[in-house]
């Protein structure tokens, strides 16, 4: 099964200040854990930029030239808001962030792969139409699936979010477009407080808060009851993955109690259901995960339930 592998050092470039917990040794730990032999069979590459037209499809352009219009001087460090930072290096991170994502839905979608993960930052989930805020900046799942639509004539995208803060971004961009289902667990109450069961937008939003303390078995349910069959009715023709580890037990910033075999077993899970319904289109992209242990180790389990699967 050929899984590419997309990533770029500048994305190291991104930083939000000491002690902020998206930080650059985040990639350094998912990158090493992926440099072990038992991954050589990845395909390893580098994306560009995204193109403003690209990001358009998820923002509005003066929000993208304004995001895009903040280059402080190196050493210095601009708030948007209190979680959300930026310097001198974070526009071009963005940039490539989102252009991976792109990029893996080209591959994807002109058979060069199966599968795709883009190992990059910053994170995308939380960035809204208008707003950036959750240490995101673009909606990349967004971008992803409007691209995929726009340039490659598919008809439905289904967007699956694991990471353990509900994607408000990629709801807000998507809750009024029948064609993008958008299907989310996470825990609640937590930041940043969206994302009941009762917020459905047009019928295509899927929501399956968990409560803190929630272990892997009632993830497991909250997906294979609620989540993997509302996917399987809308029968994608492509999925892509907001993959944040941060559900794990060992994060310090929530307080569910997944591991790593919870990430492979929904990976797996989501994979069927790619080869039934899309010919196995899968486009993964890196969102939250905050103890470097247990990000490096819940992705190298979810990448290898990507090659496996």
């Amino acid at each position: 099964m050929s899984v590419l592998l997309l990533t770029h050092r500048d994305c190291l470039a991104h930083e939000m200040g000491e002690g902020h917990p998206e930080c650059p040794d985040r990639l350094r730990a998912v990158l090493q854990a992926l440099d072990r032999e038992e991954f050589a069979e990845l395909i390893r590459d580098q994306p560009e930029e995204a193109t403003e037209e690209q990001l358009c499809r998820a923002h509005p352009a003066d929000y993208v030239a304004a995001i895009l219009g903040v280059r402080p001087p190196e050493g210095e460090y601009v708030a948007l808001d209190a979680d959300t930072i930026m310097c001198s290096g974070s526009a071009r991170a963005a940039l490539l962030a989102a252009g991976a994502a792109v990029r893996a839905v080209d591959e994807v979608c002109e058979g060069k792969v199966r599968r795709a993960f883009c190992a990059t930052r910053p994170p995308g989930h939380h960035a809204e139409h208008r707003r950036p805020m959750g240490f995101c900046l673009f909606a990349n799942a967004v971008i992803a699936a409007r691209h995929a639509q726009a340039v490659h004539g598919l008809g439905r995208v289904a967007i699956c979010d694991f990471d353990v803060h509900h994607g408000n971004g990629s709801q807000d961009c998507t809750q009024d477009d029948p064609s993008i289902l958008f299907a989310s667990s996470h825990q609640m109450p937590l930041y940043p407080g969206t994302g009941a069961a009762s917020e459905t937008g047009v019928g295509n939003i899927h929501n399956a808060p968990l409560p803190p303390g929630a272990s892997g078995a009632e993830f497991r349910r909250a997906w294979s009851e609620t989540l993997l069959p509302a996917i399987e009715a809308f029968a994608p023709e492509l999925i892509v993955i907001s993959a944040g580890f941060d559900a794990h037990a060992r994060d310090p910033l929530a307080q569910l109690r997944l591991t790593e075999a919870d990430f492979a077993w929904l990976t797996s899970e989501l994979c069927g259901i790619a080869e039934r319904r899309c010919a196995g289109r899968v486009v993964s992209l890196l969102e939250g995960g905050y103890d470097l242990q247990a990000l490096a180790q819940s992705a190298a389990a979810h990448v290898r339930a990507l090659l496996q699967s």
